[in-house]
This record gives structure tokens, C-alpha cells and sequence, in this order.
């Protein structure tokens, strides 16, 4: 450890993406051998979805490389795009009408980049609420001027909402690597590692004990696997992630492990919100029609970080009193 603080912040961040790429090709190469196998339908359709999600990490993390590389404005411009998309895979499964097409414009063409400038530009104190305050108030005035009263509220509400979730939410990730914390300059992309970590884990073991544990649904039309056991069970699975992952921050291991368990669990919670907005649109995932092989949209992958990025910031800077 004492040998890994001497090196300098590029050279930590270096090898940080040395072993995340690393580990990436170690199970490529795994994953490819089991392909030699012979496996019979069901084994067959796991792979495939195995594949996919092997493929979005290798996405994912050229993309964080590239946002660490590119400084931080390449950083946010690429958060930009990831909200821009997520965006619109939110609004094309919801119900819009000729009416609402300013109020999509305003959200997709000004209240996002502007939202991603005032990031860059650190101004936290109005980043966060620019969008839940100014935008929310302004979104039903733009589309009254649409002169359509049907289902105005229900319209209305699910624009804001897709503002909320694939903007705000998605905004505070650039965000963690602008913040200025003493002794810890420049680490921003830790903290970023920190948070993707702990709550993908929480999501896995959540999802595990769901399977394997005796099922206490607490919203059966929703989710037949989300039970408190198991979100509790992947909120711990995250914070002792976090506390292992304690010298990649600027937490002791005590708060490091708390900072886990509150971002992990805020982002199968923001799971489970997602999982009851697809039962109301009527679709398995928000990347389009279902498939048989269990391939999801943008939004079903960064969904609990959307939920969990703004929860872990403001924790964060209450935490260091910024």
C-alpha cells in the first residue's frame, strides 16, 4: 500500500486501468473457452446473455478510459451522450403527444447541455437545482403553450421524470470527478470506479439472493424477485465492497463501507423504480421489443447509477462539508 501512495496520480489511475482492463481479458479468454463447449438450449440463451454483458463492460470501461483521458470537459461531453441516449430510449416507450414536442425540445436540446455545462463549469450549488426547481417548473408552463389539455398531468409528469432520472441523476457521475477534495486532487476517476463497483455488486448479489433465497416479493406485480432480504443482502455485498475498496478513496474503512452500502443501496432501489416503469409502458426493457436472449437497452444498465450517482455525491460532500 505504502509503495502504491508513492506513485503519482497518473501512474495510480495507470494501473488502476491495467488491472480493470486486465481482469476484462482474463474472463474474455475464460468466456471463450467455455464456448468450445457443447450446451443444450437454456445453457445456450445464458451464454448469449453472458456475452452481452461482457461486451457493455468492455464498452463501459473503454468509455471510462476515454473520459479519464480526455480531461473534464471530454469527460462531460460523454456523460452528455449517455444521458442524450438514455433520454431517448426513456421517451420513446412512454406517451407523448403532438403537444409535448416543445417540451422535449427544451429537454433535450437545453436543459441537458446545460445542465452538463454548469457541471463542467463547477457550479455545484446550482447544478443541483437547476433541474428539479427551474426545469420542473418550466417543463408544464412550455407544454401548455401546446394547447392540449388530455392527460396533461400524466404527460407532463413522465417528461420531468425522464429529466430527472437520465439527466439530473446521470450529471452528478462527471460531477464526482470535478470535485476538489484536500488531499485527494485529481482522483476524481476513483471515485467514479468507486461507485460503478460497489453498486453493479450490489445489483449481482441482489439479484443472486433473489434467486436463491426463498422468495418474499414486497411488490409482486412489480418485481417477483425484489424482497427486502435481498436488498438488503446486495446493499451489505456493497459495503464491504466499498470498505475493501477504501484506499482507492479519501473514506476511512468505516465510512467507506457505510458510503457502499448507501450507494448500493440506492441503486437497486432506483432498480426497482425502473423495473415498475416498464411494467406501466408494458416492455421487458427499455432498449426496445423484448428479446429471448435477455438483451436490455442503455437505460436498464446505467439505471442504478442514475439513482445511485446523486445519492453517493451529495453523501460525499456532506461528508467533507463542501
Amino acid at each position: 500500500m505504502g509503495s502504491l501512495r508513492d506513485l503519482s496520480v497518473s501512474q495510480q489511475i495507470g494501473l488502476l486501468f491495467v488491472a480493470l482492463f486486465g481482469a476484462l481479458a482474463i474472463v474474455s479468454v475464460i468466456a471463450f473457452g467455455r464456448t468450445l463447449r457443447e450446451r443444450s438450449g437454456s445453457q445456450l440463451v445464458e451464454h448469449d446473455q453472458f456475452k452481452r454483458d461482457l461486451r457493455a463492460a468492455w464498452i463501459g470501461a473503454v468509455l471510462f478510459w476515454v473520459a479519464w483521458a480526455s480531461g473534464a470537459i471530454g469527460s462531460t461531453l460523454l456523460f452528455g451522450v449517455v444521458s442524450f441516449l438514455a433520454l431517448r430510449e426513456f421517451v420513446t416507450l412512454t406517451h407523448t403527444r403532438r403537444g409535448d414536442h416543445r417540451s422535449l425540445l427544451l429537454a433535450f436540446f437545453i436543459v441537458l447541455p446545460l445542465q452538463y455545462v454548469i457541471v463542467a463549469l463547477r457550479e455545484f450549488d446550482l447544478f443541483t437545482v437547476f433541474i428539479p426547481v427551474y426545469v420542473f417548473l418550466a417543463i408544464p408552463v412550455v407544454s401548455a403553450f401546446g394547447n392540449d389539455p388530455q392527460r396533461f398531468l400524466e404527460r407532463t409528469a413522465k417528461i420531468q421524470w425522464g429529466i430527472m432520472v437520465c439527466v439530473y441523476g446521470m450529471s452528478h457521475a462527471p460531477a464526482l470527478l470535478l470535485l476538489n477534495l484536500a488531499g485527494y486532487r485529481d482522483r476524481g476517476p476513483f471515485l467514479v470506479l468507486y461507485l460503478v463497483v460497489v453498486v453493479a455488486i450490489a445489483q449481482i448479489a441482489q439479484e443472486a439472493a433473489s434467486r436463491r433465497l426463498r422468495r418474499r416479493p414486497v411488490a409482486r406485480a412489480i418485481s417477483r424477485t425484489f424482497s427486502w432480504r435481498g436488498w438488503f443482502i446486495g446493499a451489505t455485498a456493497a459495503a464491504l465492497a466499498g470498505a475493501l475498496l477504501y484506499w482507492a478513496t479519501p473514506f476511512k474503512p468505516i465510512p467507506a463501507l457505510l458510503m457502499g452500502f448507501v450507494a448500493g443501496g440506492s441503486g437497486t432501489l432506483g432498480a426497482f423504480v425502473m423495473t415498475a416503469l416498464k411494467r406501466d409502458a408494458g416492455v421487458r426493457n427499455w432498449g426496445g421489443k423484448p428479446s429471448v436472449t435477455g438483451a436490455v437497452g442503455l437505460l436498464d444498465r446505467v439505471a442504478p447509477l442514475c439513482f445511485a450517482a446523486p445519492v453517493f455525491f451529495h453523501a460525499v460532500r456532506w461528508y467533507f462539508g463542501l
